[in-house]
């Protein structure tokens, strides 16, 4: 067995493989380049940091479950009616994180609501905050799975957890009371403690539909939803039927007839 130098045993102790790794081959350059100390210090911590920096942003990325990996940049503008680029510029600063502040995407399947979502949380992830990915349909199946279990307050406590919580596809299916009540206690127990990234194919008018048909519910829901939010309407046919529409077929049934972007401060009324 290969005993380690006095160099490598602290780095062992003290965790900073890369310094135990590098050391050595840098310390070489830095007599060749006739480095000051200092300097020569400074980029060995550098690429200790920088190894440990890549490490945390790929734990956070498989932690945070994301389908696939979408970027701002990859998101066409051009396309869609409603998604203001300056606005979804200001939101990348990630000054919503830091204010606890929601982004509610509504649109039409196809739109770019999840994209957009996913993008705007991967930049997160890249600044070290932690984000988690779920629909709406595997956030009630664990809350019921939470509940038999006698495990729901642990299950809260680990849905406040992330920084940004992305809840997708509210709407593709009507839940009963229990699972209203389940959405609003999530909801609920992030208020003013977390970002909560929602993307939805209903205005908040139907969305009583989704909740069982519980106006009170559907009310106190939005009212701790738009508080502090962003709403963003995306208006457009489903950019995954693009091909099919410039064939001349008829995708009109996938337009969402929204109003443009805007933030909402205001309680919504629930007809």
């Amino acid at each position: 067995m290969e005993l380690l130098s006095p160099i490598e045993q602290l780095c062992e102790e003290l965790k900073l493989p890369v310094v135990a790794q590098e050391y050595n081959n840098l310390s070489i350059i830095a007599s060749q380049e006739n480095w000051k100390y200092s300097q020569f210090l400074e980029e060995l911590l550098r690429q200790e940091y920088n190894e440990k920096m890549s490490r945390s942003k790929n734990i956070l990325t498989k932690m945070a479950g994301f389908p696939a990996i979408k970027t701002i940049e990859q998101f066409d503008y051009s396309f869609t009616i409603g998604v203001n680029r300056k606005q979804i510029e200001e939101l990348a600063s990630l000054a919503f994180v830091k204010r606890y502040e929601n982004i509610i995407f509504l649109g039409q399947p196809g739109v770019g609501k999840t994209h957009l979502a996913i993008a705007l949380a991967y930049k997160a992830v890249l600044h070290r905050y932690k984000v988690r990915f779920t629909t709406i349909t595997e956030l009630i199946a664990d809350a019921n799975k939470a509940k038999r279990d006698k495990k729901y307050d642990s299950f809260l406590k680990i849905i406040v957890s992330p920084s940004i919580l992305i809840i997708d596809e509210i709407g593709y299916f009507n839940m009963s009371k229990e699972d209203a009540n389940h959405f609003f206690q999530i909801i609920s127990a992030r208020y003013e403690k977390g970002s909560t990234i929602l993307t939805s194919n209903l205005v908040f008018s139907q969305w009583a539909q989704i909740f069982g048909g519980d106006k009170i519910v559907t009310t106190a829901i939005l009212d701790r939803v738009l508080h502090h939010s962003h709403v963003i309407n995306i208006q457009g046919d489903s950019y995954r039927l693009k091909e099919k529409r410039e064939s001349n077929i008829n995708s009109d049934i996938y337009k969402f007839g929204a109003k443009s972007s805007t933030k909402i401060v205001e309680k919504i009324q629930v007809v």
